[in-house]
């Protein structure tokens, strides 16, 4: 790509008018953006052309017709080697600038060259393709939520959702008698596990409670024998007579009878 040099303003000439100053302009009437090509619409033509030089500023010469390739005369502008002062705060300008062109730009040209658009979210699974842990009331409140909203399922039938819910369902309460005697055997190790880890801190406090010197004491002492035991792993004799042999002969003549009685009832039944 070829580079584009600067035009560059070889004569000292003006046109002996008061300096132009860009204050006095409308903003609109001339370009002096950082980087790019400084132009001016002429005063006097209206046209725009280019601001030439580096310390003195003056507008191009430039003829007042467009049509001197046609066989019109050339007659330079009035406005030829204009001095032009740049006596304005470039920055502010062109914020102002960049603000009124965005303002102006239409809506649909205003949008990013490059669109980003969200997402449709996939739609969700029915309720019989989730996998997720079933259990008898979840399979239950899942199926009638479905009879409730389906229009096909009816007495009987079912679409092929109600019936993957109904056989969910059915199976769920054909495993609740293992699940739920695994649940309590389960319930009951647990039970079984906090019974050994707190058993050490049970007797603990039985011995902090009791104290051990009469705790010692106890298991030191030597009881004697009991006389009439028969030895020491047994108490003493106990009498094998009643001490009352009339009362208690009346007594199991009494039982004797109530016996007969209840017999007879039975069998006449």
């Amino acid at each position: 790509m070829p580079r584009i040099r600067p035009g560059r303003n070889r004569s000292k000439n003006t046109n002996r008018r008061a300096p132009l100053l860009l204050s006095s302009m409308a903003p609109e009437d001339f370009n002096v953006r950082p980087n790019e090509t400084k132009s001016i619409a002429c005063p006097d033509c209206r046209t725009w052309r280019r601001i030439m030089g580096d310390k003195v500023l003056k507008i191009r010469e430039h003829c007042i017709s467009d049509k001197v390739a046609e066989g019109e005369k050339h007659t330079l502008c009035p406005g030829t080697d204009q001095v032009v002062v740049i006596d304005i705060d470039v920055q502010r300008w062109q914020a102002r600038q960049n603000r009124l062109l965005r303002d102006a730009m239409p809506q649909d040209n205003r949008r990013a060259a490059q669109q980003f658009y969200k997402p449709i979210p996939a739609p969700a699974a029915p309720v019989s393709r989730i996998n997720a842990e079933i259990t008898l009331e979840t399979a239950r409140q899942s199926y009638l939520a479905h009879r409730k909203g389906c229009t096909r399922c009816v007495k009987g039938q079912h679409c092929t959702d109600g019936g993957i819910l109904a056989r969910r369902y059915v199976l769920a309460l054909n495993q609740e008698p293992a699940r739920r005697e695994a649940r309590e055997a389960q319930e009951r190790q647990d039970r079984r596990t906090v019974r050994k880890q707190s058993a050490p801190a049970v007797r603990r406090a039985q011995w902090v409670k009791h104290g051990g010197t009469e705790v010692e004491t106890a298991n030191n002492r030597c009881a004697e024998r009991i006389a009439g035991s028969l030895s020491e792993f047994r108490g003493p004799e106990l009498p094998l007579a009643p001490q009352d042999p009339a009362a208690h002969n009346r007594r199991q003549a009494e039982l004797g009878k109530q016996y007969t009685r209840k017999g007879s009832v039975t069998a006449a039944a």
